[in-house]
């Protein structure tokens, strides 16, 4: 339903008007020059009324009056000609009823709407250019200490739609701070053109030139989809260019697709060891969590915490959060009741190897789906902690899957490590362990478990990420174990997202393993992030190597040998063939485990290990 418009917007209706007026006038004055032949000029006050009031209603009827000079663009233009249009075929309509344009020239009506167009669109384009390219006049700087601070000159790494947008911000703020001067972009054919009338001059490689012939102060880089490999790439020559840069956030973070400056960020190592977007099933996934109890133990851990909050946006029936930590049930529980005040949540503080509180929380929720993420997952610490190692990660484990036997629970996500695989210490061989007992576990109940094998998480806790921005903060040395020592990394959401889709596709007895692309050099990592910090390594912030802990290997494996890797209908998730298991044997190992646990009895406790797990093969590091 139209409404008339606010007052506010009267000046803007009366100016259309005008122009209505105006063009009417010059289409007649067009066809006969000036004066108006007496005929002309009687009929031309007779019917000027009938042509205001007919295209002045049309131009309402379209909005025109709506738009916002100083932000017009081609939606308005496309508006205005709609406008017009209809109005001309209205105004030609009543004439011919009036008096059968009698008097009125047909070039007249020609001429009219192409005139209207043109004042009406013109004042519109001519407001925009003077608010974009004038502020720096009409606005005074930014002070600091009374004294006004001198824009800075900015160079946009990306010409593409990004660039474009970042740019268009920048000109509509009046005191952004920024003179964008020129783009690089290593399509050729855009070099020479212009973007936003600002030139683009040249590929990405010419960054360190252009940087001292334009005084550049600050890159941008407008590259969203741009691959780990393209980034770095960017990020070097940045570096080599010696002065700040700033980046958008990948295509996939950034909201509705839209770029402004509030978007702008430093950037970060995720940026680096990123990779490409992970196109989910989303439409499956929920359909495995919606209207659903569901479970995440150690939900607030890193892992724990943002399952929990991709859980949340899938509407589950109900969210129970077991966690032993006060404080990160605490931030976890704080963080959802915010938002998602519409989730039935439900919080437990207790531990996994305690029976009674586990037995509590599935007799009083009844979960559907259990996500198990509660680990010990320190590996240098666990090699001297065997008992806690075990207790926690594969007793905590059997301890919590034989509840969701006996509660009916119809699904169980064991979140496993690349570390399980062939492993050289007790962490790994404690969650091999419990990969081998849900498999055994699975065959011989109506719960469907499922392992979802990875690697090292960016940022999570007790990751190498925190440890070298702590050093880096301190003025280095920023430490090492060896020269040559690879992980493989993956973001915190992406990983999360990919343990839900495993979760969903699987049937029950799978081990999943998570496509974790190349594995990244920890040498290369600690360089990086001594970049981006703005210093130089091995000349501001030195890189120490201390010589490879007790446990840890040089470069994770992701599978065994034997478990042959088949695809899956996702492309990032891959299906490790199952391997026999002596589930007998096993049991007997985990009541043995039970007792030298009870006893304290480190030496049995890594022996009956190494009987569950024979390819643990516990062996002193040296350093290199």
């Amino acid at each position: 339903m139209k409404t008339f418009p606010p007052l506010i917007r009267l000046p803007v209706l009366l100016h259309d008007s005008c122009m209505v007026a105006l063009a009417w006038t010059l289409a007649l004055i067009l066809r006969y020059d000036f004066p108006l032949p007496d005929e002309t000029e009687a009929v031309f006050l007779q019917v000027l009324p009938i042509v205001v009031t007919l295209q002045s209603l049309t131009l309402w009827y379209f909005g025109v009056y709506k738009g916002i000079w100083q932000f017009s663009s081609l939606p308005d233009l496309l508006t205005i000609l709609r406008a017009v249009t209809v109005g001309t075929i209205l105004v030609i309509l009543a004439l011919v009823l009036f008096n059968r344009l009698e008097g009125i020239p047909r070039l007249a009506l020609f001429f009219y709407p192409i005139m209207l167009i043109i004042l009406l669109g013109l004042p519109r384009l001519l407001t925009r250019l003077w608010y974009e390219h004038s502020f720096l006049f009409l606005f005074p700087a930014k002070q600091l200490n009374g004294k006004p601070i001198e824009p800075q000159r900015l160079l946009v790494l990306g010409a593409g739609t990004s660039g474009e947008m970042l740019v268009r911000d920048m000109r509509r703020s009046h005191t952004c701070g920024y003179i964008p001067v020129g783009f690089l972009d290593d399509r050729q054919r855009l070099h020479g053109g212009r973007v936003q009338g600002l030139p683009v001059l040249g590929g990405i490689e010419d960054v360190c030139e252009l940087v001292k012939s334009y005084s550049i102060d600050i890159i941008v880089i407008a590259m969203p989809s741009a691959t780990d490999s393209q980034m770095q790439r960017v990020v070097e020559h940045c570096e080599r260019a010696g002065v700040p840069f700033r980046t958008l956030p990948k295509i996939q973070e950034l909201n509705n697709q839209s770029v402004n400056l509030n978007n702008l960020r430093e950037v970060s190592i995720d940026d680096l060891l990123g990779r490409e977007k992970v196109q989910l099933d989303w439409q499956l996934i929920q359909s495995g969590i919606a209207d659903k109890v569901v479970m995440v133990s150690g939900g607030g851990g890193s892992i724990g915490a943002e399952l929990c909050r991709q859980i949340a946006r899938l509407k589950p029936q109900a969210l129970v959060i077991f966690e032993q930590c006060e404080f990160n049930l605490y931030k976890i529980d704080l963080q959802l009741r915010h938002e998602f005040p519409q989730l039935t949540l439900h919080i437990c503080l207790g531990d996994i190897v305690d029976k009674v509180a586990v037995q509590d929380a599935f007799q009083r929720y009844q979960p559907q789906v259990v996500f198990h993420a509660a680990a010990y997952k320190h590996v240098p610490m666990l090699q001297c902690q065997t008992r806690a190692a075990i207790r926690n990660n594969l007793l905590g484990t059997k301890q919590l899957a034989e509840m969701a036997v006996k509660y009916h629970c119809p699904i169980f996500v064991l979140i496993s490590t690349d570390k399980a695989v062939n492993p050289t210490n007790i962490m790994g061989a404690t969650k091999r362990a419990a990969e081998i007992f849900c498999q055994g576990l699975n065959a011989c109940s109506n719960t469907h478990f499922i392992t979802v094998r990875f690697g090292n998480v960016l940022g999570s806790a007790g990751s190498v990420v925190p440890l070298f921005k702590a050093q880096i903060a301190k003025g280095g040395p920023v430490t090492v174990t060896h020269p040559d020592i690879s992980r493989y990394f993956m973001t915190i959401p992406e990983a999360c997202q990919l343990i839900l889709q495993a979760g969903t596709m699987g049937k029950g007895g799978e081990i999943f393993v998570l496509d974790m692309g190349k594995p990244i050099k920890i040498s290369y990592l600690a360089e990086q992030m001594i970049r981006l910090s703005g210093h130089r390594p091995n000349h501001d912030i030195p890189i120490i190597y201390t010589g490879l802990r007790a446990g840890e290997k040089l470069h994770e494996e992701l599978f065994y040998a034997e478990e042959k890797l088949n695809p899956t209908p996702h492309p990032k998730i891959l299906l490790a063939a199952q391997r026999p298991i002596e589930w007998i044997q096993l049991q007997d190992a985990l009541i043995e485990l039970q007792t030298a646990c009870e006893q304290a009895n480190d030496t049995q406790l890594q022996y009956i290990l190494n009987t569950i797990v024979p390819e643990l093969q516990l062996h002193p590091t040296h350093a290199p």
